[in-house]
């Protein structure tokens, strides 16, 4: 049972879900207790970007570790950051603190999406790999939905959704320790040098790296700098543990489905028609601060645009070769991790500006940039290897 290729698909399946969770919890979480508190939303959007930070710092350091000992080491360490951090965060309530924190909780989480992304990748055939994608991709947004919903927890007791979070972790890293480690393809002759294989990788998929982005700026300026809105707009806790689900639901609800005909009619294409349609959404939810409205947008647009990680990353594993798909992920990784930051911090910044609105410019504004980019880009011819000699 526990070599099987479905069990193994499963624990890496839940291993997401817990990565989503602690993710979707600790945004809303610590932004509501930061506000509380009298930090002001830019500071407060700095402290929301220290996890995706982490995520840039492990960027370049991961994949040499993963190809020299395989999957399940760098996802138990991984897991492991992330549980000791989660667990530390209640015991002492300080700006940098909980910044600090979350940088290590940025690592380990950069390190176990880079394995499980590369592992599910690698050994799933093209014609299912949208589905797959799709599916990994639908645990970590269920996760994500999960994870606000434990901002209610706090009323009965500060430490109880951390201990919630950290032991669910737990029982997923003792799981992992059942199945049998793997290694990435290994590199061709001459594709060693650093510099070529990256601006390769950069040539022929950048098209399929944006949307990492757009996905990091989304999901961070929602869960980070969304509550901040919405408080100051007059709207409680309740609601926005209700409205943050909302998008990662209608993400839930449609990210198969998307997988699946993207297999068939093409990544660009699905990917231009969702992005437009969250532009709409997005743009729309400017002008109200209506709960049932904004419910609506928000699942909306998680529908269209809450999959776009999980599009980029089939996107690029259909533009490179396997022997670089690695490579792909850590800038993947990276370009998540600069949207993630960029995302916070401007949005902190135009909730100063703007009394109206505020947030939903940046999206929308960086939703149509995307949509710009992905149409004006050619697809290349993919390649099944690569050598720089």
């Amino acid at each position: 049972m526990f070599e099987s290729k479905r069990y193994r698909f499963l624990i890496l399946i839940s291993i997401v879900f817990i990565s989503g969770y602690s993710q979707g919890m600790l945004l809303p979480l610590l932004s509501i207790l930061l506000e509380e508190a009298g930090v002001s939303s830019s500071m407060n959007g700095l402290n929301a970007s220290a996890l995706y930070i982490g995520i840039l710092f492990a960027s370049p350091f991961i994949e040499k570790p993963v190809r020299k000992y395989g999957y399940k080491p760098a996802i138990a360490v991984g897991l492991f950051l992330v549980i000791v951090s989660i667990t530390l965060i209640p015991i002492w309530q300080a700006f940098w603190f909980w910044f600090i924190l979350r940088v290590i909780v940025g690592i380990g989480d950069n390190l176990l999406h880079f394995a499980t992304q590369l592992w599910i990748t690698t050994t799933t055939p093209k014609e299912k790999r949208g589905r797959n994608i799709a599916i990994y991709g639908s645990a970590f947004g269920l996760g994500f939905a999960a994870g606000p919903l434990s901002t209610i927890l706090v009323e009965y007791s500060l430490y109880l959704p951390f201990l919630l979070a950290s032991g669910i972790a737990c029982v997923t890293w003792l799981l992992l320790s059942k199945i049998k480690n793997e290694f990435p393809d290994p590199l061709t002759h001459g594709s060693e040098r650093v510099l070529s294989k990256y601006a390769h990788v950069l040539k022929i998929g950048w098209a399929a790296l944006l949307p990492s982005f757009g996905y990091g700026f989304l999901e961070a300026s929602l869960h980070g700098n969304f509550p901040v809105y919405a408080l100051r707009a007059g709207l409680d806790v309740k609601a926005v543990s209700i409205l943050l689900p909302a998008f990662v639901v209608g993400s839930l609800v449609f990210q198969m489905p998307l997988g699946i005909i993207s297999d068939k009619f093409g990544r660009k294409n699905i990917l231009l028609i969702s992005i437009l349609i969250g532009w709409v959404c997005f743009s729309s939810a400017i002008f109200t601060t209506s709960i049932p409205l904004l419910f609506t947008l928000f699942f909306l647009a998680g529908m269209m645009v809450g999959s776009l990680f999980s599009l980029s990353i089939t996107y690029l594993a259909d533009l490179l070769p396997t022997s670089l798909l690695p490579t792909g992920n850590i800038l993947a990784g990276i370009f998540f991790g600069l949207g993630s930051i960029l995302g916070p911090f401007l949005g902190g910044v135009f909730i100063d500006w703007f009394t109206t609105g505020s947030i939903f410019y940046a999206i929308s504004g960086m939703l149509l940039t995307l949509f710009i980019a992905t149409a004006v880009h050619k697809n290349p011819e993919p390649m099944r290897q690569y050598s720089t000699s």
